[in-house]
């Protein structure tokens, strides 16, 4: 026989681990006609490893006497159940602070985005439910992107609009703020954002430079700073998802270190943040031998561009013949006006431990632009004939050379013949071989895949995508404001990387939206989108319940653009609230259609 329950035990409260959550939970139950109990899970709220308890809706919406009977354990947190405890007023809570009347339609569309792509919800889930601390970071994620400033006018915006954080974010909190984020935080967001992440997407992968102010950071090299800033810079990178149109990683590496040397720690990092098995994108600054042998070795499916120089691209353009206007072994494309040919590599690799792994179909894509084509041999002609008058006036003026880096850069057509004590010019002669192989790699270019069932213009248009990548860079750089990085300790790049990750996430959503809608032909910009939306404002009395001034207009339209409900109350429709009675009787007869005779006396 059973042992009895008792009648309380259906009010006490236990923990409830669900998918990495806690939630305090009680367990009541339901007699079943056989006589059995079926026992169910009601949950009142959550629990952090701190066990301090945080309500949830279903102990909001109860009454005084249900809660009271909730039993919870010895040594729980209890503090935040305090102020649900006194009796409410029916109604909308009424506002206590100073009066205001702020700005709010950009910073409202922006903390729906934040909604609709989960990011908010990964953030608590990330600082254990810390709804000032997640407000706060969305607040320095929107304002770089609305206003173009820097954060040292964030406190003063904070007073004509209405952000998510109500405290006053002054630089020395900001600085604060931003050096509490840890690296545990930053892979638990990479675990949440995987988890978002369906098998088998397209994600790019690249990187650009940023330039630093700050001079002590350890990451900060010369390198070659592609906006000729004399400043030192980093290099960022970052994993962007061509399917979900939002970036999914980052990492920031030394401004001196190839693109190619990278790729081990980005595929190290994306596995231990547990993403699925994706498609990498890559451009031609991550091709090497040893990059496509650990792809091959880890099984990582990917597309790569290749330079068409090299020995096994060259190889396969020798192998076509001599040709005029086309080669004939190879297809074309209609729609695109390009000629194509793919060609099936066997390729093996020695793993350390002596086995051999073989690489899972890999083929070399090979396509032929004829327009192209004609277009580089004009230039490269043209290059040969302006260098070779510019060293022709050099030698008949009895004029030194420059050192060899630039005659490298200058004349790179060319050999040149000099004397090494003083550098005096002697003579030069066209290097025949390099423009011969130039002429031949002319109009061609070619990527790779690698565990792809993919054709050769199929996987052009997958590389092609890496397009919205690039524009993903130049709004980062441009609109948003994050061109260098202003902070001087190692601490802060931490958090403000973490920041930066956050806020393109956001503005990456609304381009792709704007993009992809009837947005753009009325807007032609995001921040033209944001404009519209920046004059709705939020307007909080003492005393009083806050509202909203109404949408109209193109405010309308952008709600509808991005499947955003506009708040209650704030739609240009009016419903009357009298309730009109019917009057009794027949209906007025409706006049019908057609020719009618008018009678007079």
């Amino acid at each position: 026989m059973a042992r009895p329950s008792k009648e309380d035990s259906i009010y006490r409260i236990a923990i409830h681990k669900n998918a990495g959550h806690m939630y305090a939970s009680t367990h009541p139950y339901s007699v079943m006609p056989d006589g059995k109990r079926k026992y169910s899970i009601l949950h009142w709220g959550t629990v952090d490893q701190n066990l301090r308890f945080t309500p949830g809706k279903h102990y909001i919406s109860a009454s005084p006497e249900e809660r009271s009977r909730l039993i919870f354990p010895d040594g729980w947190d209890l503090s935040q159940r305090e102020a649900f405890s006194v009796k409410r007023n029916q109604g909308r809570p009424a506002y206590e602070g100073d009066d205001q009347n702020r700005l709010y339609g950009d910073v409202w569309l922006l903390e729906q985005v934040a909604l609709k792509t989960g990011i908010r919800k990964d953030l608590l889930t990330v600082f254990d439910g810390n709804i000032q601390m997640v407000n706060s970071l969305l607040t320095l994620a929107f304002f770089p992107y609305l206003t173009g400033h820097t954060y040292n006018r964030l406190a003063r915006w904070q007073r004509v609009a209405k952000t998510p954080s109500d405290e006053e974010l002054t630089p020395t909190k900001i600085t604060r703020l931003t050096q509490s984020i840890t690296e545990s935080e930053r892979m638990e967001l990479f675990r949440l954002r995987a988890g978002r992440l369906g098998k088998s997407e397209l994600c790019a992968v690249d990187s650009t430079s940023r330039s630093a102010y700050g001079d002590s950071l350890a990451d900060t090299k010369w390198g070659r700073n592609k906006e000729g800033v004399p400043l030192e810079q980093t290099l960022e990178v970052v994993v962007y998802s061509l399917d979900s149109h939002m970036p999914i990683y980052y990492r920031t590496f030394p401004g001196n270190i190839p693109d190619s040397r990278s790729v081990e720690t980005i595929l190290t990092d994306l596995n231990h943040a547990g993403f699925p098995k994706v498609i990498l994108v890559t451009d031609r600054g991550y091709e090497s031998l040893a990059n496509l042998e650990r792809y091959i070795l880890g099984r990582q499916q990917m597309i790569m561009c290749v330079k068409v120089r090299q020995h096994l691209v060259m190889e396969k353009i020798l192998e076509l013949g001599v040709f005029s206007g086309r080669p004939e072994e190879m297809s074309i494309d209609a729609g695109t006006r390009l000629y194509h040919k793919s060609y099936d590599l066997v390729y093996r690799v020695v793993s350390k431990g002596g086995g051999t792994t073989q690489a899972d179909r890999l083929k070399l894509n090979l396509y032929f632009d004829a327009v192209r084509r004609g277009q580089e041999l004009t230039t490269i002609d043209i290059a040969i004939e302006s260098q070779r008058q510019a060293l022709q006036s050099i030698m008949e003026a009895g004029e030194r050379l420059d050192d060899d880096i630039s005659i490298r850069k200058n004349y790179n057509w060319f050999d040149l013949e000099y004397h090494a004590s003083d550098r005096t010019f002697v003579a030069f002669t066209l290097n025949k071989k390099k423009v011969a192989t130039a002429k031949r790699a002319s109009g061609f270019f070619a990527n790779m895949t690698l565990g792809l069932d993919m054709g050769a213009m199929e996987a052009l248009d997958a590389y092609s995508l890496r397009d919205e990548q690039e524009k993903y860079f130049q709004q980062m750089k441009g609109q948003m404001g994050f061109d260098k990085q202003r902070c001087w300790s190692e601490e802060g790049k931490t958090g403000r990387l973490f920041v930066l990750f956050v806020a393109l996430i956001i503005s990456s959503y609304v381009r792709h939206i704007w993009k992809t809608t009837k947005l753009k032909e009325t807007f032609s910009s995001t921040h033209e989108v944001l404009d519209e939306m920046r004059s709705i404002r939020c307007i909080e009395h003492r005393g009083r319940a806050k509202f909203i001034s109404p949408f109209v207009g193109s405010q309308l339209d952008i709600c509808k653009a991005f499947g955003f409900e506009v708040p209650k109350g704030c739609t240009p429709i009016y419903h009357s609230r009298k309730k009109s009675d019917k009057k009794r009787g027949r209906s007025k007869k409706k006049h019908q259609s057609g020719w009618r005779v008018n009678c007079t006396n």
